[in-house]
This record gives structure tokens, sequence and C-alpha cells, in this order.
């Protein structure tokens, strides 16, 4: 028993050493696999990353003796030593960045947007308008981008370096041909931040017309390849190596320096920021924005928030109604009536704009693009409303008040039937008892109807009798003050484009939306006056005897 037990014993310990044997060299070679540090970047490598870095942090000088351009500009010159760069005061360096600058400048947006204003902004969004793919290297790695702030920064991380067919250059037009090893190296740029990294095109977005707005992304990395040339000193130069990032000039079809490859966009490498890539970043840039006292800064946020996510919630409602109050207040300049009630200065801005989008319409129709205006618009404000509200009746269907004013923009900008089914859904999805929006909800579909018949003057448009019947069943179901008189000059006004036009009927309603009108905080003979005065309603109270009393009191009560 004791013989057997030992021998059990020996055969298991040697069943292990057998497997510690077999096993043990694979085991360290993972381990060694684990521990082993990365490669080395070759030394091209090396000098092309030093270089983006220059280019991103605004190091001229370092910028300036790794450049070949540059380089090329002291030799030709001859204002650099053989052996030795200018010292870093020397304005060669200036000069060097103020051209590559320059160049950058084509990328930058330098011009007043309006409402398609994205942040940074003016002088500090790159924006690429062409294909990635006609971009030099340098634009992805510019110092607008690369410093924080005023942009978010980069990260530079070396892809891969291979030896490519050999440069060749001269250093003048009757000089002899030279030439100088070549590397292609590749670098990954990675933006740190979604709110200031470059924006170009959407993805498959195509530019159909010079008037349909083509969407935008931000960029969220890109591989650029460099040409990094080596020994430079045989040639004169005072480094040995440099980048050829821009060529230096263009003689007869011939590019100084002559290379297989350029410093460029590598095709098909960009990656874009996407909703998931920064939720909290977003957040936090809504909320900031709310602070800034400027209109256009706090557009401008939005919009870069709403590139990287399109649903965003809170950048979709902020922006709706930031724009919908900058309308309403826009319609109180031109109309002059300082109301101090909150909720009748909003009807009767509403109505200013009813109105006048039905008749003169230039205000609300001409954007500062197409009038070479230095300001926003009317028009540029309602341009840019109508697609947050669209997007945000999608993403939140439950917001009523939202879905009421798209309605109420689509009338404004003319689209008849847009508005007519928008506030017709509103209608169905509120039930009886819900009074107050409901009542609401019939009014302003009274008025989309009206604006229909009004633009297109088709006068047995059986819109215009629905529209009556749309006010005067909100006129029933309503005991708002503000309600029953914007039902009954809702009312009057859509006899106006009755074919058989009952003025006495128009005339009570006129009298009975004036007396609803004064019960209101902050209502005036002098403001019921002028709601009297627009271009519909003025033209047929002059034109029956009947209205003269209500004219001539009104009138008289302005004196």
């Amino acid at each position: 028993m004791v013989r057997l037990r030992g021998s059990r014993i020996l055969s298991l310990l040697c069943f292990g050493l057998v497997t510690i044997v077999l096993t043990w060299p694979t085991t360290s070679v993972a381990a060694q696999k684990r521990d082993r540090p990365p490669a080395k970047p070759s030394a091209a490598a090396q000098v092309a990353q030093r270089y983006a870095e220059a280019l991103a942090s605004g190091d001229r000088t370092s910028f300036g003796q790794l450049d070949f351009a540059c380089q090329y500009k002291m030799v030709a010159s001859g204002a650099a030593p053989a052996k030795a760069f200018p010292p870093p005061t020397d304005p060669v360096y200036a000069a060097c960045w103020d051209q590559l600058a320059l160049a950058h400048q084509t990328a930058v947006d330098l011009r007043e947007q309006g409402m398609d204003t994205m942040w940074p902004g003016k002088n500090g969004l790159v924006f690429f308008r062409e294909p990635l793919e006609k971009y030099s290297a340098s634009f992805f790695v510019m110092d607008v981008l690369g410093q924080s702030p005023p942009g978010g920064g980069l990260k530079l991380e070396v892809v891969e370096s291979k030896p490519i067919p050999a440069a060749s250059f001269r250093l003048r037009e009757d000089g002899p041909v030279l030439g100088a090893p070549a590397t292609l190296v590749k670098l990954r740029v990675t933006y740190k931040d979604p709110l200031s990294s470059p924006v170009a095109y959407a993805p498959g977005s195509y530019k159909y017309t010079n008037t349909v707005k083509r969407p935008r992304a931000a960029l969220k990395d890109v591989t650029v390849q460099w040409v990094v040339l080596s020994g430079l000193k045989k040639a004169g130069f005072a480094g040995d190596v440099a980048v050829a990032n821009l060529p230096v000039s263009e003689r007869e079809g011939a590019r100084v320096p002559f290379v297989t490859e350029t410093s460029r966009y590598v095709d098909g490498s960009a990656t874009w920021f996407g909703p998931a890539d920064a939720p909290g970043t977003l957040i936090a840039a809504v909320a900031r924005a709310a602070l800034f006292p400027d209109l256009r800064d706090r557009v401008a946020m939005f919009n870069r928030v709403l590139i990287v996510d399109p649903g965003q919630q809170d950048a979709l409602t902020a922006l709706a109604q930031d724009l919908y109050q900058t309308l309403l207040r826009a319609a109180a300049v031109a109309h002059h009536f300082p109301l101090t009630d909150p909720a009748l200065a909003a009807r009767f801005d509403e109505f200013y704009w009813d109105t006048y989008s039905q008749t003169t319409r230039m205000d609300i129709s001409l954007s500062m693009e197409i009038g070479g205006l230095a300001q926003p618009t009317p028009a540029d404000y309602l341009y840019r409303i109508i697609p947050a509200m669209e997007m945000l009746a999608k993403v939140r269907p439950g917001d009523l008040e939202n879905r009421l004013r798209l309605g109420v923009v689509y009338r404004w900008n003319n689209d008849q039937l847009a508005a007519i089914n928008t506030h017709e859904a509103l209608v169905k999805a509120l039930p009886a008892e819900r009074y107050a929006p409901r009542s609401r909800a019939l009014i302003e579909l009274a008025w989309s109807r009206i604006a229909k018949v009004s633009w297109n003057r088709i006068f047995d448009d059986p819109n215009i009798t629905q529209a009556y019947q749309n006010a005067q069943e909100a006129y029933k179901f309503t005991d708002r003050p503000l309600d029953k008189f914007a039902a009954a000059y809702t009312m009057a006004y859509s006899l106006a484009f009755m074919p058989q036009r009952d003025n006495q009927a128009m005339l009570d309603l006129l009298t009975e939306a004036k007396r609803w009108y004064l019960e209101l905080d902050g209502a005036s003979d002098a403001s019921w006056h002028y709601l009297l005065g627009n271009d519909t309603l003025k033209g047929v109270l002059e034109a029956d005897p009947l209205f003269k009393p209500l004219l001539a009191s009104e009138m008289q009560k302005d004196k």
C-alpha cells in the first residue's frame, strides 16, 4: 500500500514537471510581448511629429527650421550660414509663418455668417468647404486648432513610416538638379473637443444649388501624411531634415520640390463626432450658452452642439425659444407699441407677422446673404428656426407649444399646407376638455387657413369658411379674455375674404373684439386702432361708410 502511494506521488510530480517544461516557453514569450515597449518611431516620423506640434502650438522658430519651403528660402537668399540657422529673432521665421498662415486663412471662417454661425465663431472656426482631399496636411494641425484656448487641443500619433522615391529640386533656375531621400510619414490627428474641432460638410452631402444648405459635421480625427526630406546639408541647407508641406513655387509646371507624394489628408480617413462621444460636454455647452449676452454667440453654440447631436433636445428647445422671441421682438420694433403684459405683447406681435406675411413680406423673406446686408434679418431667424422646430417635434412630440409655433412659422414662411396640416394635427390631438390649449390651436389653424386664401386670392376656397368656423369654435370654448379677443378678431378678419362679405357681422365682431381687448392689462385705444390699420382691414373699413363711426371714434381717441 505504501509503495503504491509513493509511486502515484512520483507520477504526479513527473507530470507536473513535464507540464511546466512544455508551457514555460509559451508563457514567457507572451509575457515578453506584453512587457515589450512600443517600437520607437523612426527619425523621419519624429521629425514629422515635431513639425506638426510646432504648427499646432504656434512655434514659429521650430516650424521655420523644419519646413522645407522656409529652409529653401534661407538658402536661396543666402540669409542663413551653411552650418547654422538664423537666431530665433530673425524676421525670416515670421515671414515664413505669415505665408503659411495666409494659406490657412482660406479654411478659417472670416465672414459674418448670421444664424448659420458656428462656435467658436468668426476668426476661430476652421471650416473645410472643399473636399478634405484638397487640403494640405498642415491645415489639420494649424494653431487655431492646436492651442487651447482658443482651440480644444489635439493629439498626434505616428501610424506608419516608409521610404518613397527621392525628391528633386533646383536652388536656382539654371542650377543643377539636387536630390534628397524622402520618407512618407502618416500621423493620426485626434481632436480633443467636439466644440472647437474643424467642421466640414457631412459625408454624403451634395451641393445641389446655392439655396440648399448642406449639413455640416465636426471632425473627430483624421490621418494626414507628411513628406520628410533628409540629407539636405549636402545641398547647403542649415538643417539636414525638413518637411515638404506646401510647395515653394511652381515654374513652368515644375513643383519645388518634385516628389511622388505630397503632404495631405489621407483619403477616407476622417471620423466624426457623434451623440455618444461627449453627451456631458454637449449638455454643459447648452447651459453655458444660456449665459451669453449676445444672440449670435448663443446660436453659434447651439449650432455647434446640433452638428454633433442633431437631436439634442436641450439645444433644440433653447434655440427655438430664443429665435421665436427674437422674431417677436423684431415685430415690436416695427410696430412701436410697448405692451407691458407679456401674453398680450406676444399675441400682438404674432398678429403683426400674421398680417405682414400675407402682404409685403420683405422683412421676413429677404435674408442677410441675399440682401447683401451686414446684420441678420427676421428672415434669417425664420429660416433657422424652422428646421430646429421640425427636429424638436420629432424628438419631443409631446411639446405642444413647439408644435403650435412650428405651424405659426410655417405660416409666416408661406408654407401654406404645412401650416394647415400642422395645426389640424394639433387640434385633433387635443381633447375637447382641454379648453385653453385647444382654443389657441383652433385660432392658429384659422389663421393658417386665412393665410392660404389671402395669398392665393382664391376666394371660393373652402378654407376661408373653415377658418371662420375654427375661430368661432375657439370663441365658444374659451373664457380667457385674451383668447376671446383673438378669436373675435380672427373671425372679423376672415370675413374680409368671404365671397359675399357681411360687413355688419364684421363690425359686430370687431366691436366685440375691442371690448375684450381693452380688458387686458396694457391694452390701449391706440394699439387697438393699429390692429385695424393693416393692409387687409384698412381697405375694407375705409370702403364702407358703415365703419365710419368706428374709425372716427378711434381716430378721435388717438388725438
